[in-house]
Order: structure tokens, then C-alpha cells, then sequence
């Protein structure tokens, strides 16, 4: 599974550039999962993320 930890999250949208199928920023400005599907940009994502919020199990 693919999740964010809200508290980490500084909304910079990385993840949402780079994985919009997956990723999208919500009203609050954090990023949320749109989908579980895993992509490798969902990797790319995780690996860019510049305080680690997402992580894959």
C-alpha cells in the first residue's frame, strides 16, 4: 500500500508531477492517494520526496 504521512507533508507536489495518476494535492495543500495502483512512478515519487512522507508496504 501507498501512504503519506500528513504530518510530514509540506505540499510541495513533487509526487503530483511526477505520479499524477496516484497523487494529487488536497484542499489543505497535502498530498493524498488517488490510487494503489503501483507505477514506477509511485517509486520515483517516494524516492524524491524531500521530507519522506510516502511510503510503500
Amino acid at each position: 500500500m501507498i501512504h503519506i504521512d500528513k504530518e510530514a507533508c509540506i505540499g510541495c507536489a513533487l509526487c503530483e508531477a511526477l505520479c499524477p495518476q496516484n497523487f494529487k494535492l488536497n484542499d489543505e495543500v497535502k498530498a493524498e492517494v488517488v490510487s494503489q495502483e503501483m507505477r514506477d512512478c509511485v517509486r520515483e515519487a517516494k524516492d524524491n520526496c524531500p521530507t519522506m512522507a510516502i511510503t510503500i508496504d
